[in-house]
């Protein structure tokens, strides 16, 4: 067969010469210059190669399989001869293949397998603006491996729409560009009606007027992305209802195309349409790139994705739907002008702004299946294009040790070599390789049910027991279709997770799954025990066996240390022990979405190593002493508790941490105590030249250890430490020469004229006060101050009766301008005491006139 021509085939030459130079090329192709079926074959003609295989890396399954039977088909050959393809479940190679389409899990174990990559000369990593945890791990590992063990290896980068200048210098590789084949595409923003924004239940008919204008204004067949299955059969049931389309043209057809279709299916959405008639492709964003629509003239663009993302109530990566990037948006919207001037039709406003790119899944994920490809390598000093952040892949690690995947040094040990070869999320793999022989199937469907939508939907897909769900598996298992819509589940779901758990225990028996009903539903009859699915799980969710409270039947601990609660209309009320599959984290007790029980005699038997006896001291708020007691401990569950006496060593540490707890206020201050405090704090901020001690509350709880401590010594309780200690323990802390500076610049009380000490009143934030009665003052020309002169003290000047007359900082101004009117009031108040016309040379005095 004569294959035809692309746009890419003007490239290859320069292509070619290009790796015979170098080791390493970033190609940039836009969608349709034909990069991922042409670059390959031209290939393996060269030397370099010399007979050796070509990995070619696809992100997505159902664009590997398309890429090789195209690529065979080309060639006049059956896939699985020169060209096959290996795909998680399912492999077409021979020993004859000579190219090999494979996905980035697949990619990622021949590596780990095989560091030499014996019998291949070159990997390509097709659209890798994806931005894939397992394109990114896989190509970095592949530099690794072309460093220092293959320098003759070939690495190519190959995408429609990347970021090419900074891959070239990430790659440290020469860069070509090929043109693509487009026509021009015309943008248009049709207006939703009211109600028909998403996530309202409107927008399937905002897309069906769109789909209709589209099919009206356009020749050929309309794809329309939406983000998931879901969305594609709710726009299928509205389109189908409507009289939009047969208005406008009566043959049409509608077409589906998402990556859990089956091989026929897939195969039936990518062939044209039949002679006559038109097609309505509703697609997910497998269609962006590597695969060809035949026909296609429109799109219809929701604006929207299924993104993976870490939800941390899970403990999982979930596929959040998102709007799309700018450079998805221009993907989708060039598939309108591959045969000839196109129209894309995006349902949004033209006035929301994308993000420029896709964020890398690095960066949004749960990296524990990174951090284990990491151990298991050996290193993780790679050469990454974004590296995973440090704080994520710590976390990982964590999870891991809790598994058994890995040891407390982080190594990997023979568990964790089995979790890695499975191929699962290190979680579900635990499960699966801890469950006895018999129990392995359930542990299968498990899986399946967790990698999958909760199938349950109405009423019960708001239960919390998860084994609802396994008994609606099972329901469908035995052909009870019936039960299983009556457990309100979607037979449908049921049976793609269903063949999805065939497939792992084919994946972990080697064999071809029995169909007697025993077997399938789990071998031995206890799986029917209660607790059986939460047996399993807790191999899964060690972090989340949680314990019911004694003293809330509706309230959790956690091993992980957090709080977690059942919702109001629980099934699980009264259950002693749960394991938490899925939750929503709150700032104090997480809601409990999804849990199962357990037995709890499986503990010390399951998990032997994460058992701890230990003495633990504690402050009790209640009685304000400190209590010790002797603890069994599953992590963070306490199982039993003994009270012991408190050792003084063990006393003060809970003392000290009460007291950060509590605050200062909870110590017996004095007053002498706290006006040294502000004297010592206002002197600091005056004369910082003296080095006085920080005595703010930040400080004195900081170094509660030096200056508290030792008279803290042998005391259990807080009603123990007595004020005339704290005052001690908190003059200590100045020298002779700083109590001297702060008698003297800072003191307690100042000489007045009338002959008596007055105090001054010190404050946080506020200037000093001499509350003295006016008439003491009489003779005093000028304000006093302290701190060698350096703050005049606010005077607060009382009458006879102490009642305050005037504030002032300026003396000399109230004797001049104030005094005259005070004194005339003052003079009729109290006739009895002395208010001379000249305040300046009149004798003090605290007294009232002497008789006569």
């Amino acid at each position: 067969m004569t294959p035809p021509a692309f746009p890419i085939d003007a490239l290859l030459p320069r292509l070619l010469a290009t790796l015979r130079e170098h080791a390493r090329l970033v190609l940039e192709a836009p969608p349709g210059a034909g990069k991922t079926t042409r670059v390959p074959p031209a290939l393996l003609g060269e030397d370099w190669l010399g007979g050796r295989r070509i990995l070619m890396l696809e992100p997505r399954r159902i664009a590997a399989r398309a890429a090789a039977e195209f690529m065979a088909a080309q060639r006049g050959e059956r896939v699985g001869e020169t060209v096959g393809y290996r795909i998680r479940f399912e492999s077409r190679v021979s020993a004859a293949t000579r190219i090999e389409v494979v996905t980035e899990g697949i990619l990622t174990r021949l590596i780990q397998d095989d560091p030499e990559l014996a019998g291949i000369g070159a990997i390509l990593f097709d659209e890798f603006h994806e931005r894939h945890l397992h394109g990114d791990l896989g190509a970095a590992l592949a530099l690794d491996v072309q460093a220092n063990l293959r320098p003759d290896l070939r690495l190519v980068v190959m995408s429609a729409t990347l970021d090419g200048e900074r891959v070239a210098r990430w790659f440290d590789a020469p860069q070509l560009a090929s043109e693509g084949r487009s026509f021009p595409v015309r943008l248009a923003h049709p207006p939703a009606r009211a109600g028909e924004a998403f996530p309202e239940r409107g927008w399937p008919f905002h897309l069906r007027r769109a789909v209709a204008q589209a099919l009206a204004e356009s020749e050929g067949d309309v794809l329309a992305f939406l983000p998931g299955r879901r969305e594609i059969e709710q726009a299928r049931a509205a389109i189908a209802a409507g009289d939009d389309l047969g208005a406008v043209h009566a043959a049409v057809d509608l077409v589906t195309l998402h990556g859990e279709l089956s091989l026929a299916e897939q195969h039936a959405a990518l062939a044209p349409a039949s002679a006559g008639r038109r097609r309505v492709v509703l697609a997910t964003n497998v269609a962006e790139s590597s695969l060809t629509l035949p026909g296609v003239r429109a799109v219809v663009d929701l604006g929207l994705a299924r993104e993976p993302r870490f939800d941390p109530n899970s403990g999982f990566t979930r596929l959040d739907t998102v709007a799309v990037s700018q450079a998805s948006a221009d993907q989708r919207a060039g598939r309108a002008g591959r045969l000839g001037p196109g129209a894309c039709y995006r349902l949004w406003p033209q006035s929301r702004r994308l993000e420029p790119a896709r964020t890398p899944e690095i960066a949004q994920v749960e990296l524990s299946q990174l951090a284990l490809e990491l151990a298991a390598w050996g290193s993780d000093a790679l050469r990454w294009l974004d590296a995973p952040p440090p704080g994520a892949l710590a976390q990982a690690r964590d999870l891991l040790r809790a598994l058994g995947a890995l040891d407390d040094d982080g190594r990997l040990g023979d568990f964790g070599r089995r979790v890695l070869t499975l191929g699962a999320q290190p979680r579900l793999a635990a499960a699966v390789l801890r469950a006895e022989p018999p129990m392995q199937p359930l542990a299968c469907e498990l899986v399946a049910l967790i990698e999958a939508r909760n199938p349950l939907r109405g009423e019960s897909m708001r239960s919390d027991d998860f084994r609802l769900r396994v008994q609606a598996l099972h329901a469908w298992r035995e052909r009870d279709t019936a039960g299983a819509r009556a457990l309100g589940a979607e037979p449908a779901a049921l049976a793609a997770i269903g063949q999805a758990a065939d497939a792992w225990r084919r994946r972990l028996a080697g064999r071809t799954p029995a169909t007697d009903r025993d077997t399938r539903r789990g071998g031995d009859p206890a799986h029917r025990e209660s607790t059986a699915v939460g047996d399993l799980l807790m191999h899964a969710f060690p972090d989340r066996l949680a314990r019911q409270d004694a003293n809330d039947p509706r309230r959790y601990q956690l091993a992980n240390g957090r709080g977690a609660r059942l919702g109001d209309a629980s099934a699980l009320y009264g259950e002693p022990w749960l394991v938490v599959v899925d939750l929503r984290h709150e700032a104090r007790d997480s809601l409990i979405y999804a849990a199962a029980p357990f037995d709890p005699q499986r503990l010390a038997r399951d998990f032997p190593q994460r058992h701890r006896r230990e003495r633990r001291v504690r402050w009790n708020r209640d009685t304000r002493a400190v209590e010790a007691f002797e603890e069994l401990r599953f992590d963070a569950i306490v199982l039993e508790r003994r009270v012991v006496p408190a050792a003084p060593e063990d006393a003060l540490p809970a003392l000290l941490a009460a007291i950060r707890e509590l605050g200062l206020d909870v110590l017996p201050w004095t007053e002498h105590a706290r006006e040294l405090r502000l004297r010592v704090q206002s002197l600091r901020g005056w004369s910082p030249e003296l080095e006085l001690p920080d005595f703010s509350d930040a400080a004195l709880l900081r170094d509660l250890e030096h200056w508290l401590a030792p008279y803290l010594n042998g005391k259990r309780r807080l009603d123990a430490v007595q004020a005339a200690e704290v005052s001690e323990a908190l003059s200590s802390r100045l020298d002779y020469e700083q109590r001297r500076a702060l008698d003297a610049q800072a003191p307690v009380a100042i000489g007045v004229p009338s002959g008596l000490e007055r105090r001054i009143a010190y404050a946080a934030d506020a200037p000093p006060v001499l509350a003295v009665k006016l008439q003491e003052l009489f003779g005093l020309a000028d304000t006093p101050r302290i701190a060698d002169g350096r703050v005049p003290l606010t005077l607060h000047l009382l009458s006879p009766g102490g009642k305050p007359v005037q504030v002032t900082q300026d003396l000399r101004s109230f004797w001049e301008r104030t005094y005259p009117e005070v004194k005339k009031e003052l003079k009729g108040r109290y006739p009895k005491h002395p208010w001379p016309d000249d305040p300046w040379t009149a004798t003090p005095t605290h007294r009232a006139k002497p008789r006569r």
